[in-house]
């Protein structure tokens, strides 16, 4: 004991560290002789019209590491008769809709000409038309030049200039009465007022001012259209993580719709909702497997008012 203390005090006296334990080199992981590729995740909807008593039934799967997506669709009635069937195939720049009893295709492409340009163009092959648009990045943030006309052309194409609080829009508009084309202009404006976002949008000689007030537990968003100063205002409840209430009524009509979601976890969804204009209460049930097929049974109806976006 003496003399470890020792040791231990004298600058000269070193200790020699035990040897490092011998390294173990990592052994190379054995590669398959034949290597294929993951299987793409199926999902599979199905949803029920009360109304019609029509079942719609929607299959889609992703390829290529979610580069494309292919979707085959169809229609069928309780004595199990197909109809309407359609497939699509979407990608980042081409995509193609094919109505197999129609026998006609719409066909959609895009490409990015340059860093700030890019063409898109639509084509419907049955009916012969089609529309191209060109979008130009004239400066950031937010500032966009969009140039639009239909296939074939028939008349100026419609140019919308787009900034970061809104946009405006001229189209050559064609006067049945007089016979003669003229300059037609919408546009928006939105911006910042309180706690919340105001935005007023312009068309066909119509003005709409619209106010939306969202937090974490609510939202309101009351409607005045001039000059028929019609109002009209959707209400948005979260009562917790997995209920909220939406409710929309209309103040010149006095018609009113509401629509309850309740989830359980990721796999279970509940929704139930009544609109006094057509007198219909509906509901529906949303399940997710876990070989990612679901299943929802909902009716056709349903009131686009509640699902406005601020």
């Amino acid at each position: 004991m003496v003399e470890m203390e020792a040791g231990a005090e004298n600058p000269n006296y070193i200790m020699v560290p035990p040897p490092p334990p011998p390294s173990v080199e990592p052994q190379p992981q054995k590669r398959p002789i034949f290597s294929f590729p993951r299987r793409p995740s199926l999902r599979i909807t199905s949803e029920f019209d009360s109304e019609s008593a029509f079942f719609f039934h929607k299959i889609s799967c992703k390829l290529l590491d979610s580069l494309a997506k292919f979707k085959f669709s169809f229609h069928n009635n309780s004595k199990g008769d197909v109809s309407e069937p359609q497939f699509s195939f979407v990608s980042k720049h081409l995509s193609l809709h094919y109505d197999l009893e129609d026998h006609n295709a719409l066909v959609k492409t895009s490409i990015d000409v340059g860093p700030r340009l890019q063409l898109s163009a639509a084509h419907d092959v049955k009916a012969q038309q089609g529309e191209v648009t060109m979008v130009a990045n004239v400066a950031d943030p937010g500032y966009a030049l969009e140039l639009s006309t239909p296939v074939p052309s028939v008349g100026m194409p419609k140019a919308t200039f787009r900034f970061p609080v809104g946009e405006v829009s001229l189209q050559e508009k064609e006067e049945e009465e007089e016979v003669k084309n003229l300059l037609s202009v919408s546009g928006i404006l939105k911006g910042q007022f309180f706690n919340g976002v105001c935005a007023a949008q312009y068309k066909d000689e119509e003005l709409k001012l619209r106010y939306c007030y969202k937090d974490d537990e609510m939202s309101f968003l009351p409607i005045l259209s001039l000059p028929s100063n019609a109002l009209s205002f959707a209400f948005k409840r979260r009562f917790g993580p997995s209920d909220k209430l939406s409710y929309w009524y209309n103040c010149d009509s006095n018609y009113w719709s509401a629509v309850y979601k309740r989830t359980y976890g990721k796999d279970f969804k509940f929704k139930a909702g009544y609109d006094s204009e057509v007198r219909l209460g509906w509901a529906s049930l949303w399940y997710h497997l876990l070989c990612t097929t679901s299943l929802v049974v909902v009716p056709k109806h349903d009131d686009p008012n509640i699902s406005q976006n601020c």
